[in-house]
């Protein structure tokens, strides 16, 4: 029998590999991925009314917004960055304005949001996996 323990570790490896073997494209889709799970995770503690681990899984999803997906961006590579810096900004202040009001709205407005950014990464992801990969020039 395999204990939590144990299934928890072999998650973790699994996560870390494709990380590893990520592009960066499938690197920015993860991040959606956790945030838009996060927010389901506080959405259900939410409705539940569980404050704590609300708390807990909206912080989550700030944090990967602010400290993955916005710290990635470079304001100074032109208007679209600055534009998603924005957007990202708008996403995070909705969850935590959901998160004090205990407002499904706000949550399922951010959820709506991310998840409409996550489909186009993934689709811009999904080209680049099917480019053919540059080989090295035979000597």
């Amino acid at each position: 029998m395999v204990t939590a323990h144990a299934a928890q570790a072999y998650a973790r490896i699994g996560l870390e590999t494709g990380v590893a073997a990520a592009s960066p494209q499938r690197l920015v889709v993860m991040l959606y991925d956790g945030a838009l799970a996060a927010i389901a995770d506080g959405r259900a503690h939410l409705v539940a009314g569980r404050t704590a681990p609300k708390g807990r899984a909206l912080g989550k999803a700030i944090g990967i917004i602010d400290e993955g997906l916005k710290a990635a961006l470079d304001p100074s590579q032109g208007a679209i960055a600055r534009q998603l810096m924005d957007l990202y900004d708008y996403i995070a202040q909705r969850l935590l304005l959901g998160n004090a009001r205990n407002d499904v709205g706000l949550l399922d407005e951010a959820t709506r949001l991310l998840g409409e950014l996550r489909d186009a990464w993934a689709s811009l992801a999904a080209r680049q996996d099917d480019a053919p990969v540059p080989t090295l020039a035979r000597r």
